[in-house]
């Protein structure tokens, strides 16, 4: 037998050994993906850190849909982006101070917080020169990697106290936009031969100016292009404890390992397609209906491109329309909404005012398409944060090599935040959950029976 014939064999094995029915979980009553029936997640545990809504229970059991509401240490985040926006300044390191500290801070609170952050940006020139080194066609296996290693370079990366916990926090914060930044222009000069970039951070910048300008130079970029990208960061950087990389992070960081190993299984879980990869998925379907619709607005010529796609018959057979529905809101994404709001103003400083029309006539008949199709019982839903956020990336002249990487740029502060709760809770505990084995008791056989 060759190592090719015996992993297929084992491969095969695998397929009889792990099938495990899906009717299996409901006659066990298991929660299948920590899932109640009704799609609701399991509770289990806690938070003050952040909190979102889709719907309300009802007295006599079962949920009523509601207007998503999704709530940063309980202030709305509407009411948080509209009120920075209200004073016409940047938010993502206020909302980062209120995330990990629980409270808004003051005007010198913030100046002191934002110098800190800023100071903390540049890479030490080891770390620098591993990512120089580091070769692969993945930004987030790089990241993971350099955050790794970073603990090599802490002085003193296991201790868990709350203080050391911020001061970890913080570097990790401000140290992301630099390596994924420094990654990707790596990325560009290994596999497109581009010229290779390294700019350093200025300690006058917000983080996502300075973001903008590792990625595309000096005065190579707009006031409403720094605007936008603030917004994109405030809006992915907490969605409460239950999605899957922060409690990934908050499951880790239970065994209470070091900062870097617990944020490291966060941004593994962020790689996958299912988590992190969503608004990747929107862009490249976008395209695909761009080349089967001559006429971007024909309702018709739409809306019979959307029934393929959830018939399995249009672009990755997945049966998925992206950037349509969400594991908790139904009526509406409170994060889609405030994108799509500095979208429309960025499509019309780019000059894309016609690809935005398209996106919202997609937005409408997607949603329409999709009751249509699962029939007269089929549940509310809406769009999500990533059905924007692709194009507002892309417009910024973004490429999609660093879109999951912004998502982790931002969510690093909620998975923070979560990780500092889980190590101070007064009765904290280690999460280990159950899995009930279905597999019947066999005896053990000789070799020589075998």
């Amino acid at each position: 037998m060759t190592e090719k014939e015996l992993i297929h064999e084992l491969s095969e094995s695998i397929k009889q050994t792990t099938n495990i029915k899906k009717e299996l979980f409901s006659k066990l009553h298991v929660k299948r993906g920590l899932r109640n029936d009704d799609g609701t997640g399991v509770l289990a545990g806690l938070t003050r850190v952040g909190d979102v809504v889709g719907y309300e229970r009802k007295p006599e059991g079962g949920r009523i849909a509601i207007p998503g509401k999704l709530y940063y240490r309980g202030i709305d985040v509407e009411d948080l982006v509209h009120g920075i926006q209200k004073e016409n300044r940047l938010g993502f390191e206020e909302t980062a101070f209120l995330l990990l500290s629980g409270s808004l801070p003051n005007k010198k609170e913030l100046e002191l917080f934002r110098k800190l952050i800023m100071k903390t940006m540049p890479l030490d020139h080891r770390t620098t020169m591993n990512i120089l080194a580091l070769q692969g066609g993945n930004i987030m296996n790089i990241l993971a990697r350099s955050v790794l290693e970073l603990y090599v370079y802490d002085e003193n990366p296991d201790d868990i106290s709350k203080d050391n916990l911020i001061r970890q926090s913080i570097n990790l914060i401000a140290k992301f936009p630099t390596i994924i930044a420094y990654a990707y222009q790596v990325l560009r000069h290994d596999k497109h031969g581009r010229s290779l970039h390294v700019r350093h951070p200025y300690p006058d910048k917000s983080v996502a100016e300075n973001f903008i300008f590792m990625m595309k130079g000096k005065e190579k970029y707009t006031e409403l292009e720094v605007k936008i990208l603030d917004l994109a960061l405030i809006l992915h950087a907490e969605h409460g404890g239950g999605n899957n990389s922060t409690f990934s992070v908050r499951v880790t960081s239970s065994t209470e390992t070091d900062t870097y190993s617990a944020i490291a299984a966060g941004i593994g879980a962020l790689k996958g397609p299912l988590h992190g990869g969503a608004n990747i998925a929107v862009k490249k379907m976008m395209e695909d209906l761009k080349k089967n619709v001559s006429d971007w607005k024909d309702v018709k010529q739409i809306d019979d491109y959307l029934m393929r796609v959830l018939k399995r018959e249009a672009h990755d057979r997945s049966g998925l329309i992206y950037g349509i529905g969400h594991a908790v809101y139904t009526i509406s994404d409170p994060r889609a909404g405030l994108l799509k709001e500095m979208a429309a103003e960025l499509a019309k400083e780019k000059g894309r005012e016609e690809e935005y029309a398209l996106y919202e006539l997609v937005e409408e008949r997607a949603i329409k398409t999709f009751m249509e199709f699962k029939g007269p019982n089929a549940k509310q839903t809406c769009i999500n944060v990533d059905f924007y956020s692709g194009f507002v990336y892309d417009t910024l002249g973004l490429p999609e090599e660093v879109f999951t990487p912004l998502f982790a740029m931002a969510r690093i502060v909620g998975w923070t935040a979560h990780r500092i709760e889980e190590l101070n809770f007064s009765s904290k505990r280690i999460m280990r959950p159950s899995y009930k084995s279905v597999r019947e008791i066999q005896a053990f056989v000789p070799m020589a029976e075998r």
